[in-house]
């Protein structure tokens, strides 16, 4: 490493935010960047540890030490380069990703692991403020034609990597713009929607070819896709939500999380909302049902629009303020974490289970709770029991349920491929060997969200990389492109 000794002679220095009063009167991003010299100050910070236990606890494998010294060295071309060689959107896991490689490092085991998210931040943002980011033409065409499905982080990241091997890609979105949840799902105050728009403009000067408003399954059979590409990649996300069937769940006003954000976003690019159709949380009881972070996004969202109040349930008990770091590190910990929007203004109620919700006049006004103890059977295995005489009673004009998301929607595409799931419901399909990423069906394979389960966009990236290994594998009998 460049500087052994820099994890003893600086301090961690973190980017910091603009005060909650500004950034609630927009929907921009408030994280203020640290100045360069910073930056490679934190990069001498990486420590000579022998064992990068950050390459692990990254899902797409960064090299971060790697990069961490030639920031540090003030290289930042190189620092690209190898940033790139393993992750094709940093942009967006420097903003979004909550950063299991900190909770690796093993500077971690004091609590105060190197801002590795923020130098990858700085290092691509430096990029594209310089024009070092340029498209990377294929040296030939193979004459293979793939179809990718679903505009996600996993759908760009496999349709860029496909194009680069030199296959004509034609990537599929049911909706109007490119993105999947990264566009309609997360805010705009968290990551802005230019980051993808650029990545557009670079994937297809490389070739790929953009499909929106086509919902495979619905506006062309998906089998048609089998006839005419040589294969085909399903990246379209687990996009069916987790329901609250309890009485009341009719009542207006209480609505799946992702429509509340997706009806934000779309406000806030410019597209016209039906006012018939508005979701609001302007001058309301917002209760937003889920604890992760689409409920944060719907805690963010409901202050920017002007909530009265905002009060976050949580179903599992409240986690520690710290972990054992002996038992943890270096995993990711269970703890009590405290969100940007949460910051922001809300009030959080952990153990908490939904009775129903009562309205007036077919509108909900309110949501009956019961306190919830949890403890062990016989077997090991949590179980859960309403506390008695715990029952209260909240104020409730709007509610988000955000529960998270059980598995791909089956209806249309899934159906008439035919292609196997697992217990969960998701699309069956390995990550190693000669089936990785390949459905039941032959030609088509499946990765992200469609495939593991609803994850973090950093898993999405990496599966979306690895799959395209495996298409071109098929292919062409053997591949280049790095997993």
């Amino acid at each position: 490493m460049g500087k052994p000794t820099g994890f003893m002679e600086y301090d961690r220095q973190d980017r910091a935010c603009a005060p909650v009063a500004d950034r609630l009167t927009h929907y921009e991003e408030f994280v203020i960047p640290l100045a360069d010299d910073m930056v490679s100050q934190q990069g001498a910070r990486c420590m000579d540890c022998g064992i990068p236990f950050c390459h692990t606890g990254c899902p797409v494998n960064n090299l971060i030490p790697d990069w961490n010294d030639l920031v540090y060295r003030e290289d930042w071309r190189g620092a690209l380069d190898v940033l790139h060689s393993t992750n094709n959107f940093p942009e967006f896991t420097g903003r979004i990703c909550p950063a299991p490689c900190e909770a690796a490092c093993t500077l971690n085991i004091d609590d105060n692991p190197v801002t590795i998210k923020t130098i990858e931040c700085a290092i691509i943002d430096k990029a594209w403020q310089n024009g070092w980011i340029t498209p990377q033409t294929p040296r030939h065409k193979t004459g293979k034609r793939v179809a990718v499905v679903g505009s996600g982080p996993a759908g760009m990241a496999s349709s860029q990597q496909l194009a680069r091997a030199g296959h004509d890609v034609v990537l599929f979105e049911k909706t109007g713009r490119i993105g999947g949840l990264m566009r309609y799902g997360i805010p705009d105050f968290k990551m802005s929607k230019t980051l993808i728009d650029q990545r557009i403009a670079q994937m297809r000067a490389e070739g790929v070819k953009l499909r929106t408003h086509v919902h495979v399954g619905v506006d062309i059979p998906a089998r048609q896709l089998l006839e005419d590409f040589d294969a085909v990649v399903l990246t379209g996300g687990s996009e069916k939500p987790r329901d609250l069937p309890v009485p009341g769940r009719d009542l207006k006003g209480v609505h799946y999380a992702m429509d509340f954000l997706r009806q934000s976003n779309k406000r806030v690019a410019g597209d016209l909302i039906n006012p018939e159709d508005a979701i609001l949380a302007t001058d309301k009881h917002v209760i937003v049902i889920g604890g992760g972070d689409t409920g944060s996004d719907c805690i963010g969202t409901s202050n920017r629009q002007g909530a009265k109040t905002v009060t976050q349930l949580e179903i599992l008990p409240r986690p520690p303020d710290k972990e054992n770091k002996g038992l943890t590190w270096p995993n990711w910990p269970n703890r009590k974490r405290t969100s940007s929007s949460q910051e922001e203004g809300c009030a959080r109620i952990w153990s908490v289970a939904t009775k129903d919700f009562t309205g007036e006049d077919g509108q909900v006004k309110a949501i009956r709770c019961v306190k919830v103890d949890w403890h062990k059977d016989d077997k090991g295995n949590w179980q859960m029991s309403e506390a008695p005489g715990s029952e209260f009673e909240l104020k409730a004009d709007l509610v988000c349920l955000a529960m998270g998301f059980v598995h791909p929607v089956h209806e249309g595409m899934l159906e008439q491929l035919g292609v196997e799931q697992d217990a969960r419901g998701n699309v069956r399909g390995a990550t190693e060997g000669p089936q990785a990423y390949k459905t039941s069906v032959d030609g088509v394979f499946a990765a992200g969200d469609m495939r593991r389960g609803q994850s973090l966009v950093v898993w999405a990236i990496r599966e979306g990389r690895q799959a395209a290994r495996a298409v071109d594998e098929y292919l062409m009998g053997r591949s280049e492109l790095p997993r």
